[in-house]
C-alpha cells in the first residue's frame, strides 16, 4: 500500500435494494415507485470504498453470505481497490440486505435485514484491530461484542493505530451502548439521534449536540462528533471543551447509490474547491 495511509473497516456489506416513490408510505399503505435498483451498499463497505476512492490502502473485515448477492459485493469492493481478503463468506446465511425507500425530496425509510453481518465475530474483529494500520473504523451494523474486541485490541493501540467507531445504529440494550462509549475509541461518531440514545435525552440542534459531544467525552470518548443536519456539527476534544461547525459540509450527490455517490478526489475539488489530497 506504499506510502498511503492505511485503513481498516471492520462493519457491514448489504445489497441495497432501493425505490423511488411519490411519497413514503405509512401504516399500511402500499405505494407504488419506480423499478428497484440493486447496488452495493453497508455503512462499512460504504466507508471502506469512500476512503479508497480518496487516497487510503484500505482493507475491509466482515462477512456477506455464500450467495449472488455476497459474490457481487465482494467483485465491487475489489473493484475499488479494497482488499476484501478478511472478509468471510458465511455458507447457509444470506448476505445482508437493505430495503430503501426514497422520496422525490431524498427523505428515506430504511429496513436492514443484518444476514451475514450478524456472524461477524469476536476473534474476526480482534484480527482487525491488530494489524497496526493508521485508522481502525468501526461501524455498528455488527454484534456488539465484536464492536467491543475491536475497541479492546491491545496490539493495534501499541502500534498507534486510531479507534473510530460510528455508532450506527445504537445498540437497543442501553448497557451495551454504554459499555461500547465507555471503551474508549478514539474518535466516536454520532448524528443527534444516536446522542440522545445513548446519553438517554433528546438532542435537537447545534447548541444541545455541543452538550452532547462534552458528556460522551465524560462517558469515555477521547473525541466525540455530533452531526446535527443543515445546522453542522459539534466536536468536543479530550478536555472536554466542544466546538461547533455552523455549516453542514459542503457535498452534492450526482450518482444514485450509497457507494456509487461517493466522491473522488477531482469531485471534492470541484463542489468545495480543495485540493485532495491536502498538500
Amino acid at each position: 500500500m506504499g506510502n498511503r495511509p492505511r485503513v481498516a473497516v471492520l462493519g457491514s456489506l448489504n445489497m441495497d435494494i432501493s425505490v423511488t416513490v411519490p411519497r413514503l408510505p405509512g401504516p399500511g399503505a402500499t405505494v407504488l415507485g419506480s423499478a428497484a435498483r440493486f447496488t452495493p451498499g453497508g455503512k462499512g463497505a460504504n466507508q471502506a470504498v469512500a476512503a479508497a476512492r480518496l487516497g487510503a490502502g484500505v482493507r475491509m473485515a466482515g462477512c456477506v453470505g455464500d450467495d449472488d448477492f455476497g459474490r457481487r459485493l465482494l467483485a465491487s469492493l475489489r473493484a475499488e481497490g479494497v482488499d476484501a481478503g478478511a472478509i468471510r463468506t458465511v455458507a447457509g446465511t444470506p448476505t445482508g440486505l437493505a430495503l430503501i425507500s426514497v422520496d422525490h425530496a431524498g427523505e428515506n425509510l430504511i429496513t436492514v435485514a443484518p444476514g451475514a453481518n450478524r456472524e461477524v465475530s469476536e476473534e474476526q474483529a480482534a484480527a482487525a484491530a491488530s494489524q497496526g494500520d493508521d485508522v481502525l473504523v468501526i461501524s455498528a451494523e455488527i454484534p456488539v461484542p465484536a464492536i467491543r474486541a475491536a475497541l479492546a485490541g491491545e496490539r493495534g493501540r501499541a502500534r498507534g493505530t486510531s479507534r473510530l467507531l460510528n455508532l450506527a445504529p445504537v445498540p437497543d440494550a442501553p448497557d451495551d451502548a454504554a459499555a461500547i462509549v465507555a471503551a474508549g475509541a478514539d474518535w466516536l461518531v454520532v448524528n443527534e439521534t444516536e446522542a440522545a440514545a445513548v446519553l438517554g435525552r433528546p438532542v435537537h440542534g447545534l447548541a444541545e449536540a455541543a452538550r452532547a459531544a462534552t458528556a460522551l467525552i465524560a462517558a469515555g470518548a477521547r473525541h466525540a462528533v455530533v452531526t446535527a443536519g443543515a445546522h453542522g456539527a459539534a466536536l468536543a476534544e479530550p478536555d472536554g471543551s466542544p466546538h461547533t461547525i455552523g455549516a453542514a459540509g459542503a457535498a452534492a450527490a450526482t450518482r444514485p447509490g450509497a457507494q456509487a455517490g461517493m466522491p473522488y478526489p477531482a469531485d471534492i475539488r470541484v463542489t468545495t474547491g480543495l485540493i485532495w489530497p491536502v498538500p
